[in-house]
């Protein structure tokens, strides 16, 4: 066993979750080998479901931290996840962070669940340190809803992370208002994160926090040459794209890229034919296809190359102002040239 590198994150089931749930419990002991901080678990409604996988990962780990990027906070009665959470807590030795996201406002209206707002996160965050710390609350009126009553257990005094998947500036500031973690996305320019930051830190210090109190993770898309290209071009081509499919303007104007190309890129034939996301339905020869419409600009924000310039790149991210940086989109497996490669610097 390595000493812990706080400052490192993973995904486990990165991507569209690989062979199944199942595979989360090996990926899980394999990083806390390799010496994670924290494991990160995202939320995709078929076979990732947040609240089974943290248990499971909670169960089969004993340092290492475990951290959901992201849940919804409305897709669960408030009472739900605030138990959830405590469960959670409880069950690692207080190694669960709670991390929420405002999810894809698109997708929501299908399903009938109202968009999230910023004003709901916070009052989310709010409650939910209200009923950690062993309060009633009644009648409480807010931008989360009305609830006539909302307790769990008057001896609790449990001190539990929260961690904000952010994005634009305004859920960016409220990170650094509320949270204690802020997850950044992946393939955010040198220039955003510093921005990112910044705002971040900001809002900490006139909300009356200490900023350092708050971690900012950058999360870089790490995919290193020791991988079959077909592979590397899933991982790095087909995510982007994905992202591109599933929210493109905000990522474009966050980032200030031309949105030209994006609309040359929606506009495409050969990604208008394919049913889906491009990063767990196109073929190998629509993902080589893609790479073309993508300028080496929008794909340079990411660890590549050999072992060694992937962790040069790790560190840069660092001089750039993130406290913490998740090694996105590969397995533990996959990362442990990097990271042996990270230790030895």
């Amino acid at each position: 066993m390595h000493h812990t590198l706080d400052e490192l994150g993973y995904y486990l089931l990165a991507g569209a979750g690989g062979d199944g749930p199942r595979t989360l419990v090996e990926e899980a002991r394999r990083g806390e080998k390799l010496g994670f901080g924290t494991a990160f678990i995202s939320e995709r409604w078929n076979i990732k479901e947040a609240s089974s996988l943290t248990g499971a990962a909670c169960a089969v780990t004993e340092r290492m931290r475990i951290a959901t990027a992201a849940t919804n906070h409305n897709t669960r009665h408030p009472l739900i996840t605030a138990s959830w959470a405590t469960t959670m807590h409880r069950l690692s030795g207080g190694r669960f962070t709670l991390g929420i996201g405002r999810g894809i406002a698109a997708l929501y209206s299908a399903f009938g669940v109202p968009e999230v707002t910023t004003a709901q996160m916070e009052d989310f965050a709010q409650v939910m340190r209200r009923l950690w710390r062993g309060e009633v609350v009644v009648g409480h009126s807010g931008p989360i809803g009305e609830y006539p009553l909302l307790f769990l257990d008057p001896d609790f005094d449990e001190d539990i992370r929260l961690a904000l998947v952010a994005f634009g500036p305004r859920s960016l500031a409220l990170g650094g208002r509320a949270f204690d973690d802020v997850v950044l996305h992946t393939y955010f320019t040198p220039e955003t994160l510093q921005r990112s930051v910044a705002i971040v830190k900001k809002a900490a210090e006139e909300a009356g926090r200490d900023p350092d109190d708050v971690r900012v993770w950058s999360c870089l898309a790490t995919v290193g040459d020791h991988l079959p290209e077909e592979l590397r071009l899933k991982k790095s081509v087909a995510r982007l794209a994905t992202y591109l499919q599933g929210y493109g303007d905000l990522l474009v104007r966050t980032n200030n890229w031309d949105p030209a190309v994006l609309q040359r890129f929606r506009s495409d034939p050969v990604l208008l034919s394919i049913p889906g996301g491009i990063d767990h339905k196109a073929s190998a020869d629509q993902i080589e296809h893609i790479a073309t419409l993508l300028p080496d600009e929008w794909l340079e924000p990411a660890a590549t190359g050999s072992a060694g310039q992937c962790a040069q790149r790790i560190r840069r991210e660092f001089d750039y102002g993130a406290d913490a940086v998740i090694l996105h989109g590969c397995t533990p497996d996959e990362l442990e040239p990097i990271v042996t490669a990270y230790r030895a610097r």
